[in-house]
């Protein structure tokens, strides 16, 4: 039996008239953890979705060789019959139906129009012990966090004798203690025979459990590497097609008087008034500053800057808003903008865009009323506005008339800072900017994050990514459990004093 369970060869997509993938070859060997990487729009997803028969055979060329023959793939099922199985990064769960339900929709078991329920239960469980969950079959996945839910959607693969699995960014929204279960997982299939490719953006993951890596660059194959040679460096020079010295970029703080300030912020529950989310926060903003936001997954972060930004989340909300020391009122999201405030959502897909709207009508959605006159929208004016911010922020794209939906993570999220930069604020909230997105990606976001702080305007950055947190920012609160237990200074800032700051919170509540 060879050892390579999969080669595709010269493989080449169009997508009307953009050359997606040009010439791409891959081998991957039989039980390896292979990861793929390179930057958003590399065309990494797009050759696991002619793999898995997303994109049908027809619709590329190139040859597809698995298990020692040539395979063409018409849909998803051609492609599981032959045992290989797609995770995408967007979760194919169905919220309000149990964890059973899910793990055997289209693979149901009984007989003839009629499920057998125990045995679907039954067969359930046993899958979920394979992952490690110990959760009814019955739980719906709403119930279930997100970590939870990709380990559900594993176990559906697994479902389905699985030889071949492919994983897309399996990682981008769960916190380490969740990636580190994942990633052990990966590694205990590995044990038992199935091969995997991985898409990561997390460089540490890749170098963590991989076997192998190939990097793709602008839609073709740059190399592969073995784990011996495996490093970061070398992999980032691939993506990027250059060295990143520093990956976050130095800036010369011009920090000012304070700008905007928080005193006593409560915030409760939305579906509970008695849950208390966040109690009595104050902090202040200064003038050109970083103001970095610390905290576990959980701690009450995007709450608080959701609440602030026009009650965005909450009820019973009090507390006391101060812009250049004059009191204001956030009562709605029309208020905050109006008061030179804008928040980027760390979910961009369901917060931060319009997904089948194009990138134009994106960027100029929150402000019509500078290219429109009298309720009518200057056309012109409004292509130039868009052009601009797509060339300023260099959004790899076809045209400003694309489909968001069509962009790469990293390109949507420049057009998510477009339309919020458009607007002017004084005050920017950046909700885990760069996560899902790549390492070239991150480098550019970082420059613009230091040339709006240039410019005098003051920004808050909440990010999970402890080294970005401390690379970016001049600042920095820590927040635990809906509270700011500590407040770091230039020349205190360092993940010990972080880690210290939560934990002796964390004891003290107890």
């Amino acid at each position: 039996m060879s050892d390579i369970i999969l080669e595709m060869k010269n493989i080449d997509k169009d997508f009307f008239g953009v050359k997606a993938l040009s010439n791409v070859n891959i081998a991957v060997k039989r039980n390896e953890i292979h990861a793929i990487c390179g930057e958003n729009g590399a065309g990494k997803s797009t050759l696991m979705n002619i793999l898995s028969g997303v994109y049908p055979y027809g619709s590329y060329s190139g040859t597809i060789i698995f298990e020692g023959k040539e395979v063409t793939f018409k849909n998803i099922k051609d492609s599981e019959k032959e045992g290989i199985v797609i995770i995408h990064q967007e979760l194919a769960l169905v919220p309000y139906l149990s964890i059973a339900e899910n793990i055997f929709m289209g693979n149901e078991q009984g007989g003839k129009a009629i499920i057998d329920w125990n045995k679907t239960r039954s067969k359930a469980k046993g899958l979920l012990e394979m992952v490690g969950l110990s959760e009814n079959p019955n739980t719906l996945i709403s119930s279930i966090g997100v970590g939870k839910q990709q380990l559900v959607e594993i176990a559906k693969a697994l479902s389905k004798d699985v030889k071949l699995l492919i994983l897309d960014e399996p990682t981008a929204a769960l916190n380490d203690e969740e990636s580190n279960k994942l990633l052990g997982l990966l590694c205990g299939l590995q044990e038992k025979g199935i091969t995997s490719i991985l898409i990561s953006h997390k460089i540490n993951e890749i170098t963590k459990v991989c076997n192998s890596t190939t990097i793709i660059r602008d839609g073709q194959t740059i190399e592969t590497i073995d784990r011996a040679e495996i490093t970061e460096d070398r992999i980032i020079k691939g993506m990027v097609g250059r060295e990143i010295v520093d990956r976050y970029p130095k800036r010369d703080s011009n920090i000012l008087e304070t700008v905007f300030e928080i005193k006593g912020w409560n915030v409760f529950n939305p579906e509970n008034e008695h849950e208390k989310v966040i109690s009595d926060v104050s902090f202040h903003l200064k003038k050109g500053e970083v103001l970095g936001m610390a905290g576990l997954m959980g701690a009450g972060r995007t709450e608080l800057a959701m609440s602030i930004f026009g009650k965005s989340y909450g009820q019973k909300i009090s507390g006391e808003a101060f812009i250049n020391g004059k009191k204001v009122k956030l009562n709605s999201v029309g208020a905050a903008i109006s008061n030179g405030i804008a928040y980027v959502s760390e979910d961009r897909k369901n917060y931060g865009l319009i997904l089948i709207n194009s990138i134009r009508e994106n960027i100029t959605l929150p402000n019509l009323s500078k290219i429109s006159e009298r309720g009518v929208i200057n056309q012109n004016l409004e292509i130039r506005e868009s052009e601009t911010y797509r060339d300023k922020l260099k959004i790899k794209t076809s045209g400003i008339n694309q489909l968001v939906a069509s962009l790469s993570g990293g390109n949507q999220q420049k057009v998510v800072l477009s339309k919020w930069i458009m607007s002017e604020p004084d005050i920017l909230i950046l909700d885990e900017p760069t996560r899902g997105i790549d390492v070239g990606a991150k480098y550019e976001i970082y420059q613009i994050i230091n040339e709006l702080a240039s410019q005098g305007k003051s920004i808050i950055l909440i990010s999970s990514d402890m080294p970005e947190l401390l690379g970016m920012s001049d600042r920095v609160y820590v927040i635990n459990e809906g509270r700011i237990v500590e407040e770091l200074n230039e020349g205190e800032l360092s993940q010990e004093n972080i880690m210290r700051a939560i934990l002796r919170s964390s004891r003290e509540a107890s």
